[in-house]
């Protein structure tokens, strides 16, 4: 008898850790899918700002919200390019503040970079 307590014990242990495991992966797993789809979001609008010819400081605002949301938007195997996009998201803000033209075509060799990160999240959750 006290072993099968013992069992019983054991298992519901067990089965409260994985449970609780799941639900925090799970959690996990939506905050960065989130911080993903947000990361994308803005930089499409910061794209579609500076092709309107909007103020700088208003593109540089939703580019300070890029850099935030892209900060949650991190998966393992996904590391190298959330480097590169992190490069050249520096670089495209840099031309954005000095007013270069070019900062348009870097925003969207970004945004491609951001999107194959989210393709590659996807497919393994």
């Amino acid at each position: 008898m006290s072993f099968i307590k013992k069992t019983l014990v054991t298992l519901m242990m067990a089965s409260a850790l994985v449970s609780t495991s799941a639900f925090a992966n799970a959690e996990g797993n939506a905050k960065v899918r989130g911080a993903g789809e947000t990361t994308i979001a803005k930089v499409e609008e910061a794209i579609a700002l500076a092709e309107k010819n909007a103020d700088k400081a208003e593109i540089l605002k939703v580019l300070s919200d890029v850099r935030q949301a892209q900060k949650e938007f991190r998966y393992e195997q996904t590391e190298r390019l959330r480097q590169k996009a992190g490069d050249k998201f520096k670089a495209a803000k840099d031309e954005v503040e000095s007013g270069d033209a070019k900062a348009v075509d870097s925003l969207k060799a970004t945004l491609a970079l951001y999107k194959e990160m989210m393709v590659v999240y996807l497919a393994a959750h």
